[in-house]
This record gives structure tokens, sequence and C-alpha cells, in this order.
């Protein structure tokens, strides 16, 4: 190492680097004052106190321009991952001699219904009541992100891209469905043309585009020549089915996440009703993640019990 890359980790204030890291995520100075309880220009003089330090610009800041540059992209995602370890250390360090005890932090993409799962999270918190959780819901880019950035224990999402430095085994498989809610004129009707689709409105996630995790649905819509246009968009089933449900277009859903609305009379599956698109869900973690305990015990329980099962098992049809 050059003299002034060994005096770098020195010199540096790491408070910077968390500063930076909350500017860049909140996009604004003022709203980062805000959020670490600080005046503004101390948030300022910390930005130009770690430019000085790096010797790199890392955010224009013009009025109604806020642009982080390719040099702060970089330092932002190390940034991420260092926060990443720090957030750790309770877990790791949480250590009982006679019962596994820490912390596991969980976010699903907010279609994911998997009983295999649900009964891992059962058996292992009877097994382990000193273990809590924390499981939240987001999008499925932003898991990958914060899987990434060494964040959370495990992301449940869907995946475009199978090159990105995952563990990425398959949780599930689920088949794709159109569907209506009861004022739709079709609803409840079982002699349904895929002409009598023809220009309806649609609803949709935000995958689904061209290059998304969700990019086989959106052969789904084109097969029955529903309008390309959205009606509606959500990246939140729940959102989708509510938006279905109030008739503001037809849309796509999980065959066994909408079945039970469909017993209940809230939903009406459309044609086509075979060759559904078909999507995986993944379990995801990070490899350079250094598991806690509890975290290596929870995946092992998820090997046991559900990728010891062949996929055919956990394909819901």
């Amino acid at each position: 190492m050059r003299p002034y890359e060994q005096r770098f980790p020195w010199n540096l204030d790491w408070n910077l680097l968390r500063t930076f890291m909350v500017v860049v995520e909140q996009k604004s100075i003022t709203k980062t004052a805000d959020f670490l309880g600080l005046k503004q220009p101390t948030v300022s003089a910390a930005l130009k106190r770690l430019e000085e330090a790096t010797g790199h610009k890392l955010i224009v800041r013009k009025p109604n321009e806020f642009k982080v540059t390719e040099t702060g992209k970089i330092l932002y995602n190390e940034c991420s991952s260092i926060f990443g370890s720090v957030s750790q250390l309770p877990s790791l360090l949480e250590r009982d001699e006679d019962e596994l005890s820490g912390h596991i932090a969980i976010v699903v993409a907010s279609h994911v219904v998997c009983p295999h799962f649900d009964e891992v999270l059962a058996d292992f918190a009877d097994r382990h009541r000193k273990v809590t959780f924390s499981i939240a819901v987001a999008d499925s880019e932003e898991i990958v992100s914060s899987v990434l950035q060494n964040r959370i224990s495990f992301g449940i999402c869907l995946l475009n891209d199978l090159s990105r430095p995952l563990d990425n085994p398959v949780l599930f498989r689920e088949f794709f469905g159109l569907y209506c809610g009861p004022r739709h004129r079709l609803f409840g009707k079982t002699d349904i043309k895929l002409s009598d689709l023809a220009g309806e409105r649609s609803v949709s996630f935000q995958t689904e585009v061209e290059g998304g995790p969700l990019e086989p649905v959106i052969g789904l819509r084109a097969h029955v020549q529903a309008e390309t246009l959205w009606q509606g968009v959500s990246s939140n089933l729940v959102e989708i089915r509510r938006m279905i449900v109030a008739n503001i277009g037809i849309g796509a859903l999980p065959v066994h996440v909408a079945r039970r609305d469909v017993e209940r009379g809230l939903l009406h599956q459309l044609p086509p009703y075979e060759d559904l698109p078909v999507v995986d869900v993944y379990l995801i973690t990070s490899p350079k993640r250094r598991s806690s305990d509890a975290e290596a015990e929870f995946l092992r329980l998820c090997r046991e019990k559900i990728f010891s099962l062949p996929l055919e098992e956990r394909t819901f049809r």
C-alpha cells in the first residue's frame, strides 16, 4: 500500500461515512440533518470533510439537482457494507452458553405465501425462544440491495439477474393467473373466451416490465390483448388485489395466493387456464456475511425442511 493508503483508515473520521450514507439515502442535506438530529451546516461540513479526505467529489448539489457521482456510488456501497457489518455485532456478541439467542432480520416480497417457510418459522420459534425476529416487506430490488449491503439476515424475493454474488436457492415456484373482481362484467362466468378480454383495463406490479423479475407475466396480458397501459400499479400484492376487487382493472396474481379469495367470492379467475407463466421465488443470503449462531441454525433448518424436498413438492400449481 502507498503511504496515503496506509494512513487513510487511521486518519478518517468514520462518522463521516455514516453521515454520507444517510445523505445519499435521504437525497437531501436538510432531510439528513433532521434524520440525524443535527444542524444543516454540520451535515454540509461533514460532507465537505469527507470529500477532502477522499480527494473526490462525491455529490453534486445545485438548485433543483441532487446527484451522486460515480465515485460517490462506489463509496456509498462500501459504507452500506460497513454499516451492515457493524449492525451485526450485537447478534454476533450475544451468546448464551445454554440457549441459542440473537436476532434474525428477514425482508420478503409482498406476495410470498409459502407453507414450508412458515413451518420452519414455527419450528424454529418453538426450539429457540430467546431468538427474536423482524420481518419487513419491500420490493425485490430493495431486498437484493439490502442483502448485498449486508443489512439483513435473509431476503425472500424474485430475481432477474442470477449473476450477482448471492446464495440464492429456489424457495418455491408459483404460477400467475389473471383475475377480476365482483364488479367486473365477467365475474362468475364460466364460458369466457380470450376475445372477451381484448382491450380490458389492467393493473400491474411495478416489476411487470421487460427485464424485470415478473417479465413472464407481461405475456399473460399480451395473450388476451388486454390494454398495455396500466390503469393501476403497485409493488405490493395486497394493493394489486385491492385494485382488482375494486374493478380498476384485471390483474395477475399467484394462483395459490388468490385461491382463498376465489373461494370467498372476491376474485374470479379469467382465461387462459393452461400454460400459465411460472415464477421462481428465492431465499437469498450474502456469502460475505458472517452469520450469527441464530442465523446459521435458521438456515440449517431451512435446508433440512425445505431444500431437501424436490422442487416439484415446492411448486404451487
